[in-house]
């Protein structure tokens, strides 16, 4: 638990577990399916291991995680406390859309926005054999420039090096434009006529490919009206 507040509002209490650095980000991976540490840093690509290790540990402690062990593995699984998060966290993330300015360059992350959309695979518009999707980030550094989405038998992998398997579309896009696609601040056709994201791959393929992600779960969030 953080530092006490001292005061008997329940909010206050809440807040001495929750509002601790990344504390209620984990919980945003963990209530979205991650269970395994390994996959917990893949949504929080910047948050040391150390202090993740010890965010789950003060969440085992306080009620909100169990910790399961089988020989070797090792699962977070949220309890009913954490399960009842979830709306808090919809509810602060439909705010965060609508009254939070414009994102920074450095909030753009394209791990953490492969990390999102392989879990928002609508796997009965893909095809049914193997499908993998190369992401080529054409205005990032080399080493975060390139990354494969492979789809197969119901699940989706990302890989940041070539799994060596031949590609089924090939997605070339401004990273901005992308997460603005995901978080729904940018239509997908809109994004394709600008030229601020291209698809390269067979025509019918092409024009599938919006089909096969649902998009973030705060795509549908309203907007504020913009002032006349």
């Amino acid at each position: 638990m953080g530092a006490s507040y001292h005061q008997f509002c329940p909010v206050a209490k809440a807040m001495e577990l929750l509002d601790e650095r990344w504390t209620l980000l984990v919980v945003r991976e963990l209530v979205s399916g991650s269970e395994r540490f390994n996959e917990l840093r893949r949504g929080l690509p910047r948050m040391s291991p150390t202090l993740l290790s010890r965010r789950l540990h003060q969440l085992v402690r306080a009620g909100v995680v169990e910790r399961h062990v089988d020989g070797a593995d090792v699962r977070y699984v949220p309890t009913q406390a954490g399960r009842e998060l979830r709306p808090v966290l919809e509810a602060l993330g439909a705010w965060g859309v609508r009254w939070i300015g414009e994102l920074g360059e450095a909030d753009l992350d394209p791990k953490l926005l492969l990390w999102d959309m392989h879990r928002h695979v609508d796997h009965r518009a893909v095809p049914q054999e193997r499908t993998v999707v190369h992401f080529r980030f054409r205005d990032v550094p080399a080493g975060l420039r390139d990354w494969w989405l492979v789809i197969d038998s119901g699940e989706a992998d990302v890989c940041d090096v070539d799994p060596g398997h031949g590609v089924t579309v090939a997605v070339h896009a401004d990273l901005r434009a992308l997460v603005q696609v995901w978080l729904g601040d940018l239509s997908w056709p809109a994004a394709l006529r600008g030229g601020a994201v291209e698809v390269a791959g067979p025509e019918a393929l092409r024009r599938a490919l919006p089909r096969w992600f649902t998009l973030s779960e705060f795509a549908a969030v309203p907007r504020p009206a913009t002032p006349v």
